[in-house]
């Protein structure tokens, strides 16, 4: 899978590409059983909403199959590998649950902010690529992006420690409201199987999921192998320490593996 110029352009002057249907219902399904049993485990990797509810489980790549070959799938890789110019590494890997019902906030933030304060990561040679495992709809939480934000580099941002579960390194209203004066705010949707891929510095967030229907994405932060953290400060399972080049698995793997699965449970 490689992205056309005109993609390729899409994406530096917006800071965002939404790839539709790049995974197969069968793929899917099998992220989806996988995720629930990870949801239901007593792992450190596992955080929770304050409720108990899943919020983000991170690292599954090193401990489950599926996740691993999708770590690893060209459809993800190879797209990121054209915007950067070089092999990758995997700095972060999460399965975010936005739980029906329960899933909280994410504040308005830039994904790079943290990389570079708390991991100590040289530029925004990185960048989240997210699958759907679930339809994403403007009523479930969607993830909301401030298009040509990324122009604006790294914005002073304070380190919320109370509103959420989860630390984030947050913009303040002021600084919102002028990017979204500038840029709008839009909320890509689609189908499971779709990904979402956007720069480090693209300003985005999320509203709470208050209806029945969850929505659980993977993300991928991939990051340029030249451009790996230099001090990081959280648990490896959180900022991975492995530099190691990522070798995509042939295209067919994950769907490979979702048969077998399925052909053994029949």
């Amino acid at each position: 899978m490689r992205l056309t110029p005109e993609q390729l352009k899409a994406f530096d002057d917006e800071g965002y590409l939404f790839l539709p249907d790049c995974f197969g219902a069968d793929e899917v399904a099998a992220l989806r059983r996988e995720a629930e049993a990870i949801y239901r485990a007593d792992r450190p990797e596992l955080w929770r909403e304050k409720s108990g509810a899943p919020r983000t489980a991170f690292a599954a790549h090193t401990y489950n199959d599926a996740f691993r070959l999708l770590g690893h799938h060209p459809r993800l890789i190879r797209p990121v590998e054209q915007v950067f110019g070089e092999q990758l590494y995997m700095h972060q890997y999460k399965i975010n649950a936005k739980a029906a019902f329960e899933g909280d906030v994410w504040q308005w933030h830039q994904d790079y902010g943290t990389w570079a304060r708390d991991d100590g990561m040289p530029e925004p040679r990185a960048m989240n690529i997210a699958v759907f495992m679930d339809e994403v709809m403007p009523i479930n939480g969607p993830l909301m992006l401030v298009p040509r934000s990324h122009k604006h580099g790294v914005l002073s941002a304070g380190h919320d420690l109370e509103t959420t579960s989860y630390p984030l390194w947050t913009l303040d209203n002021a600084t919102v409201t002028r990017l979204v004066e500038e840029g709008g705010i839009i909320a890509p949707t689609g189908k499971p199987g779709g990904v979402l891929m956007f720069h480090g510095n693209l300003v985005h967030g999320s509203a709470p999921n208050i209806t029945p229907y969850p929505r659980r994405i993977v993300y991928l932060t991939l990051c340029a192998v030249s451009n790996y953290i230099r001090t990081p400060t959280r648990p490896e399972w959180i900022a991975h320490r492995d530099f190691t080049p990522i070798e995509p698995v042939a295209d067919s793997a994950l769907l490979d593996y979702a048969r077998s699965y399925k052909a053994a449970a029949e």
